[in-house]
């Protein structure tokens, strides 16, 4: 799939692989991304929004989009890429924001070269898990679904992850959650990129966090909920913490006039 009028994609060759990238804009660069299964298509209209004051780049985490697929992976390669990447496009410094496991993956950036993030924004995060989100929801509240089609604990999913809305809005909020590069994830891929989210824990880490930090959490989110983002900004110095009181896990769309504001106001400080 192309990208979007005004973007431009790429490919980049990063710690053994080729990851894809697409930007927008120019000036100080604010790197985006996304969350688990998902891709740059699904922050377009975020690149586009903020690409007036800023050079917007996103970028398809391995193993997702039309990045390079690797059998097996960790989360600190999603840290080393991101840096690789800032390496490449010649950004010594950028401000970062992330969603979900975008923003697991922009807490180990923030921590592994404080120097090099200016500005943080982290949106419905955690710091420790035993597993992806999205798969600890299914071992719990969709535990009827351990046999159920991919298809089926996709719409389960799709039932508790937004704030309660008019069915107009949650279709219209899928299909722009869901927007997608490339094919279909297979099933062993999917199962590459949840492994790669097993057993983590930032928290021993996060004091080291130097940039100006805002956390956001939905209060309806089901999968990092509001305590888990308090964790989060609780152990980075310095950090805000703010819960958008109509979102679940999805608030820069949820709530996106007030999102692109009060992220916007953020990084503009």
């Amino acid at each position: 799939m192309s990208a979007a009028a005004g973007i431009t994609a790429k490919s980049v060759h990063v710690n053994g692989v080729r990851l894809n990238i697409e930007e927008a804009g120019s000036g100080q660069p604010l790197i985006m991304l996304h969350g688990l299964a998902s891709n740059v298509a699904s922050l377009r209209n975020d690149l586009q929004a903020f690409s007036d004051r800023y050079r917007t780049i996103a970028i398809d985490c391995r193993g997702h989009g039309l990045s390079d697929h690797p059998s097996s992976f960790t989360l600190a390669d999603h840290f080393a890429d991101v840096l690789a990447v800032m390496d490449a496009l010649g950004i010594a410094s950028t401000c970062l924001i992330g969603s979900s496991m975008g923003s697991y993956v922009a807490q180990g950036v923030a921590f592994t070269a404080p120097e090099r993030v200016k500005k943080l924004v982290l949106v419905t995060p955690k710091a420790h898990g035993a597993r992806s989100s999205s798969e600890e929801m299914l071992k719990t509240r969709g535990a009827h679904l351990a046999k159920a089609s991919p298809d089926e604990q996709r719409e389960f999913l799709r039932s508790v992850i937004l704030a309660p809305t008019t069915p107009e809005r949650r279709a219209a909020l899928f299909a722009e959650m869901e927007r997608s590069n490339g094919p279909v994830m297979t099933a062993a891929q999917t199962a590459a990129v949840r492994k790669a989210m097993e057993n983590f824990d930032l928290r021993p880490q996060l004091p080291r966090i130097s940039a100006q930090t805002l956390v956001i959490s939905g209060r309806h989110d089901p999968l990092n909920p509001p305590a888990e983002g308090k964790v989060v900004a609780d152990l980075i110095p310095g950090s805000r913490f703010e819960i958008f009181e109509h979102s679940g896990h999805v608030p820069r769309l949820e709530e996106r006039e007030v999102y692109l504001q009060r992220v916007g106001e953020f990084l503009a400080q």
